[in-house]
């Protein structure tokens, strides 16, 4: 059974992205602002990158725990204006306009986020609620240690690392108002105001797209809390982690050094983590994108002693029984799935029992190899078409990179597939393959196409969002302002024109 999506075009851009004083995107006003541009332009899809606090690294991608929210998210005059934070403390919560500098953000958002609590109505009856539904239990008892103990999880003491109920319970009760509550507080907080803003954009006719990586952090809430459904040793280290072999993006594969599910305790239990989590994102969003679907068949297990990926394993995972128990439990899942990398007959296998749409990225194309799998003609309506991803160059960027002969391939391509799709277009710079991209995207058969916002605003590469493999630099790209007038009217148009 497949999903069918409604027909519509969709701008990628992560709630970080956003512009605004605060040194980081967040959920108060410019999120708003930026919901009434897409509804504007006719844009039914806004898509996100993971909501989740992020861990080392700031990726969005590597959480302290899989289902929480971003504390730096938080808008801070929606703090004031619940009398929690003072005209002169949001002052002195400004930042330079620019790219996130996410030291600068741990080191002032959590001293301004901490006065806020103290001034917070810790006996209000929602609070209490939220408090004690036990949802960020974990998470709260997680951070709070890492606050006392500044390390990660399996340098705590024994009884807090190997989670002795007794000793967590009286560290609970010793850190209940200064620490427990306040990690409760962020996520009531975020809470709160993610459902004020998703509750208007589907207001506004516009439906969320969210973002679910397929594995956790190894020092994360998760792990720690249900250390027996991973591949950990005695000592609650990885004896495998997680990555993909060596391709398109990097020659020596992808180390990321997630640990990886133990399915067979998963299965045991009946799945009820990842139904869980699955369940939640549902509620979060209207859509929910799972990041390195083809490790729901199969994942890459590489030895936790490796320095590369470029060793590696394939091992089974248990997707198809998961997903039919989650649809059995959860009703029709919402899930566009990530099937980018290296696919085989059993990743689409999988794809076609779920249903769920894949993608395809036309920056991928154009290489002169007619079967190409991501070439316009092979997009059908069951899945979702994309100029790029958070892990591509900007269609710029990538074009600027292109030498002159390549450069006039693909403007013959260009030209071509617009011919074939019978849109008058005219190619004749770098400019113009860029907007031929999204173009080409939003009139293929794909039920949702989705542009990221940097190439609205024809950005180069100076604003790619992440580089896969490169250690530092990623996640900082951030818009200076809202996309010009000119721009969103070109966007409006092309929408126009494709009928979406």
């Amino acid at each position: 059974m497949q999903n069918h999506f409604e027909r519509g075009a969709g701008v990628l851009c992560h709630i970080s992205s956003l512009p605004g004083k605060y040194g980081i995107g967040s959920l108060g006003k410019e999120a708003y602002r930026f919901v009434d541009i897409l509804a504007n332009c006719g844009v039914k899809y806004w898509q996100i990158l993971p909501l989740m606090q992020t861990g080392f690294g700031d990726s969005p991608y590597q959480s302290v725990s899989c289902n929480s929210g971003n504390p730096y998210f938080i808008d801070l005059p929606t703090l004031k204006g619940e009398g929690l934070l003072e005209d002169d403390e949001l002052e002195d919560s400004e930042c330079e306009q620019g790219a996130i500098n996410y030291g600068d953000l741990y080191n002032k958002r959590y001293k301004t986020l901490r006065i806020a609590y103290a001034r917070f109505n810790k006996r209000a009856p929602e609070f209490i609620q939220f408090v004690d539904s036990g949802e960020f239990d974990d998470y709260a008892l997680f951070m709070s240690l890492k606050s006392r103990y500044n390390t990660t999880f399996d340098n705590f003491p024994a009884s807090y690392k190997y989670k002795e109920k007794l000793a967590v319970s009286e560290f609970k009760n010793s850190v209940f108002k200064s620490e427990y509550c306040f990690w409760q507080f962020l996520q009531f907080e975020f809470a709160k105001q993610w459902k004020a803003l998703k509750a208007y954009a589907n207001g506004k006719g516009i439906k969320i797209i969210g973002d679910i990586p397929l594995y956790v952090a190894y020092d994360s809430a998760d792990v720690w809390g249900k250390s027996e459904l991973f591949q950990l040793d005695k000592n609650l280290r990885p004896e495998a982690v997680a990555g993909v072999p060596p391709d398109y993006f990097s020659k020596d594969g992808q180390l990321w050094g997630n640990p990886l599910y133990d399915w067979a305790a998963m299965e045991k239990e009946n799945f009820e983590w990842w139904i869980n989590r699955i369940s939640v994102a549902q509620k979060m969003y209207d859509v929910v994108r799972i990041d390195h679907f083809r490790g729901l068949d199969r994942y890459y297990s590489i030895a936790a002693d490796q320095t590369t990926a470029r060793k590696g394993v394939w091992k089974q995972a248990s997707g198809l029984k998961m997903f039919k128990e989650a649809e059995k439990r959860l009703g029709k899942l919402n899930v566009i799935a990530e099937d980018l990398g290296v696919i085989d007959e059993g990743v689409i296998k999988l794809l076609k029992a779920t249903g769920f749409p894949g993608m395809k990225v036309l920056m991928f194309a154009f290489d002169g190899n007619s079967k190409n799998e991501h070439l316009p003609k092979f997009i059908d309506e069951n899945c979702v078409a994309y100029t790029g991803t958070h892990d591509n160059d900007t269609s710029l960027g990538y074009i600027n990179n292109l030498s002159e002969d390549k450069l006039k391939e693909l403007i013959v391509a260009l030209r071509e597939q617009l011919k074939i799709m019978n849109i008058p277009y005219p190619v004749v710079d770098k400019l113009d393959c860029a907007r031929a991209f999204s173009l080409i995207a939003l009139a293929s058969k794909a039920s949702i196409a989705v542009i990221p916002v940097q190439d609205i605003i024809l950005a180069d590469n100076s604003a790619r969002m992440n580089v896969p493999s490169k250690g530092e630099g990623n996640w900082q790209f951030r818009l200076q302002a809202m996309p010009s007038i000119r721009n969103l009217g070109i966007l409006r148009k092309f929408i126009k024109m494709t009928n979406r």
